[in-house]
């Protein structure tokens, strides 16, 4: 009786091959996509349309039931003096930060690209506040700023100048905020630059040498012409950053005085959890992310047709 053993062997192995051309097929990598498809449906969509429907009705974000309101939250948002001031405040975080990160991140790059002693340590000095967390930053800064007994105040007091309430002014606390934001972050547009700075190749600032093109001109016509997908990438995470800043404003004024430095999200946390007007906080943040979303999409898009015309 001949033995089975070579045809089970045959067999294996076209079940294996079989095997390997399946998940070698377009079908099968297309299917490793439905573990990120169902993440992404889970905590992205779910909670934006839960969010809709809750902007919608009155509910106070406690209650088992909740009436519709139709769009009496939107309407209101619009005739809020609070929200007005909220959304002035959060232009200059996203606007102020986007614009003083990238001047001081691109010089801090342009600075630390050179041969110097203590290059590394300078980089880390520069780059170390984006390692802390927010919150623990601003409180930082509040022990600097604050009123009695504040670094800053004691160091005024002792030039014999008089002190200052620093964060007791709407407009000087949201400055102050926007400072403390591009302090912490900067550190994260120079490692961006450097990067776009050392992917230029020597070859195009030799020949400009060599025409005899100072500085100036090299950055100019070499630098900043190929710095541009780094300009663009920066500036969009800048602004998103800046314009969903909660952390460095709980800790320093809580959104004080009154609401002058509140911003988008920490307004929205105040109407959730201080007035229990879950409706109102869930309309103002489909509004902070339409808001968010189409000003970030259109400086991308601006930035990349720049990038093409260079």
């Amino acid at each position: 009786m001949p033995s089975s053993q070579p045809y089970r062997n045959s067999q294996t192995t076209a079940k294996a091959g079989f095997i390997r051309k399946y998940f070698q097929s377009a079908s099968a990598l297309n299917l490793m996509y439905l573990p990120a498809l169902l993440l992404f449906g889970v905590f992205i969509l779910y909670p934006l349309a839960k969010g809709v429907q809750i902007s919608f009705t009155n509910w106070d974000g406690y209650s088992q039931h909740y009436a519709s309101a139709g769009l009496k939250k939107y309407s209101q948002m619009f005739n809020d003096k609070k929200i007005i001031t909220t959304f002035k405040n959060t232009l200059i975080y996203g606007i102020g930060s986007t614009v003083l990160q990238n001047l001081l991140g691109l010089a801090y790059a342009l600075f630390l690209d050179r041969k110097i002693r203590g290059l590394g340590f300078a980089r880390t000095v520069v780059y170390m506040p984006v390692i802390i967390s927010p919150l623990i930053m601003g409180y930082i800064f509040y022990f600097i700023f604050q009123y009695d007994g504040g670094a800053l105040n004691d160091l005024v007091a002792l030039f014999g100048q008089e002190t200052v309430d620093w964060l007791s002014s709407g407009p000087r606390a949201v400055w102050i905020i926007t400072f403390i934001n591009t302090y912490q972050y900067m550190g994260i547009a120079m490692i961006i630059y450097l990067g776009g700075l050392q992917s230029i190749s020597k070859e195009y600032y030799e020949a400009a040498q060599m025409e005899g093109a100072r500085w100036w001109s090299q950055f100019a016509n070499v630098t900043w012409p190929l710095l541009a997908p780094a300009i663009t990438v920066n500036i969009v995470l800048n602004i998103i950053g800046g314009l969903k800043l909660f952390d460095v404003v709980v800790a320093l004024t809580n959104g004080g005085p009154g609401y002058a430095s509140q911003s988008l999200s920490t307004m929205m946390y105040n109407l959730y959890f201080a007035r229990q007007d879950a409706g109102y906080a869930a309309a103002l943040g489909n509004v902070m992310f339409l808001f968010i979303s189409i000003l970030s999409l259109t400086v991308l898009f601006i930035l990349r047709r720049r990038e093409v015309r260079m």
